[in-house]
């Protein structure tokens, strides 16, 4: 049993609290606030997990001021509830709920992508001028209209906070990694670059060596793959060299 706290308010509510049955493996997943009391928690314990599943034989938790407190040790005491509090030099005693942890998080990352209408772009071809560039974190909401997106180090001369009206919600796929989006392009001199995945084929143009190239994020996509002179290509040698 755990908190997941920092959270965006939601509510009212500004964390989750984590409880994963050991043997079964079944969550649950209950809004909670971060300054919560002991005599809450259990409240909401018995609300929750003791009126649907009755009571545990045992409760391993992490240690945290709201666990250990005198009501909460009181508590299962009455309820003849043996608490095991995970040592501070073995985190893995309430691993499970760590790991369950790290998947609602994803779950909760909110992405959105960014309308490139006042964003100057160098695109290799046509197909590749979307009307959205991303998608990209958002990290918080700035005001009642703007948000504050998580831009990759090569776009740190682009300002990150942007309105509301430039922005939409991505839709992810009910399926863990169905759709793998592609990444957002890398900027090079505060000029967009899109990675090149490999080179396909080669030839001479007008006495130039160029090369027929797919581009990372659309890979196996024939109507994607563009002829770009070598000189386009001085900053991928590993896959000049590989072709060769």
């Amino acid at each position: 049993m755990d908190f997941i706290t920092q959270l965006p308010v939601s509510n009212s509510f500004d964390s989750i609290l984590v409880v994963v049955d050991r043997f079964s493996k079944m969550a649950i997943f209950i809004p909670a606030y971060g300054t919560i009391t002991s005599l809450e928690l259990a409240q909401i314990f018995v609300s929750h997990v003791f009126s649907k599943h009755g009571l545990p034989v045992s409760i391993v938790i992490d240690r945290g001021s709201s666990f250990v407190s005198s009501f909460w040790t009181n508590l299962c005491q009455q309820l003849k509830i043996s608490r095991d509090i995970s040592a501070a030099f073995h985190p893995e005693t309430d691993g499970q709920t760590e790991r369950v942890n790290q998947i609602l998080e994803q779950y909760l990352q909110m992405y959105v992508w960014l309308a490139s209408k006042n964003i100057k772009t160098t695109r290799p071809t046509k197909k590749l001028s979307e009307r959205w560039l991303g998608p990209f974190e958002v990290i918080k909401k700035v005001g009642s209209h703007a948000y504050h997106l998580k831009f990759p180090q090569q776009w740190k001369s682009v300002h990150p906070v942007f309105h509301v009206s430039l922005l939409e919600q991505v839709k992810q796929s009910s399926i863990p990694n169905r759709h793998q989006l592609p990444p957002p392009p890398a900027l090079v001199e505060e000029q967009e670059e899109w990675e090149v995945a490999q080179a396909l084929d080669s030839k001479l143009k007008r006495g130039k060596l160029w090369y027929l190239v797919e581009w990372k994020g659309f890979r196996k996509d024939p109507e994607i793959t563009t002829w770009k002179p070598a000189s386009n290509l001085t900053n991928s040698p590993d896959v000049v060299k590989d072709f060769h």
